[in-house]
């Protein structure tokens, strides 16, 4: 069982959510500590015992927390948390180690926490190693084959402009204003575009990033995004994802 949890988040709304959800579905359990940096983290560990669990941001001020394992290798199991670092998410799953797209939902951090202590009781550890070197050969999709008339045609991703669901019905948006059916669910897609381009940015949409005009302020801490080629589009950012689609747009 989960008894002691290691937290390392920068931003304070984040933790904080964090530590709520924690307390919803293991009540029991002792946040040991809330650390904001790969060095931090690294004096942390290398003073401390490791607990039951971490649960790591990916990106830290100071670096990218793999980093860390550089200078300690914590024996316990790992939950990445990941906001538009979505690249990373085909990775962990390779080498069985949990990550959490943020905002963090109730019912998948009880799934993680589920996962980590079958790994607990089989005694399985993580390969960090391993982890890193999926990272760097990682290539994401740059084309679709998608049916036409009698065959097949090919359609780029960079042609896109928008991707949405309707209706359980996978559709893109494309810069010439015409749509085709994509036979992938968003959540499939979400690991197969390149993070750096592509910002899902509510449940029912991913963007391209060419395709955005403006973003402006909407009421509480929400944000409203103007495409270049469709402004009558009404697209609302939750409070929550507010801040991670201004870090991808800074990037």
């Amino acid at each position: 069982m989960i008894k002691d949890i290691l937290i390392i988040e920068d931003e304070k709304p984040n933790a904080d959510r964090l530590k709520r959800l924690i307390a919803a579905v293991r009540p029991a359990v002792n946040i040991v500590s809330v650390l904001e940096s790969v060095s931090e983290s690294i004096e942390w560990l290398q003073a401390h015992e490791c607990p039951d669990l971490i649960m790591m941001d990916v990106r830290l001020p100071d670096g990218i927390s793999f980093e860390i394992f550089e200078k300690v290798t914590p024996q316990c199991p790992i939950i990445f948390t990941t906001a538009y670092d979505e690249y990373a998410v085909r990775a962990f799953k390779f080498n069985s180690v949990d990550y959490l797209l943020k905002p963090v939902e109730k019912d998948e951090l009880e799934h993680s926490f589920r996962s980590a202590e079958n790994r607990q009781q089989k005694d399985q550890t993580i390969s960090i190693d391993s982890l890193l070197n999926h990272l760097q050969k990682n290539v994401y999709r740059s084309r679709f084959l998608l049916p036409f008339r009698d065959g097949y045609k090919s359609l780029l991703t960079s042609d896109i402009e928008y991707i949405y669901s309707e209706l359980k019905v996978t559709k893109a948006r494309l810069q010439n204003g015409s749509e085709v059916v994509l036979a992938q669910t968003l959540e499939e897609l979400e690991q197969q575009l390149d993070p750096k381009l592509f910002f899902r940015v509510n449940r029912q949409i991913i963007l391209h990033i060419d395709s955005i005009r403006h973003i402006h302020n909407y009421f509480n801490g929400k944000l409203k995004i103007e495409l270049k080629k469709n402004p009558a589009l009404d697209i609302i950012v939750s409070r929550d994802k507010a801040g991670l689609i201004k870090a991808w747009m800074d990037f």
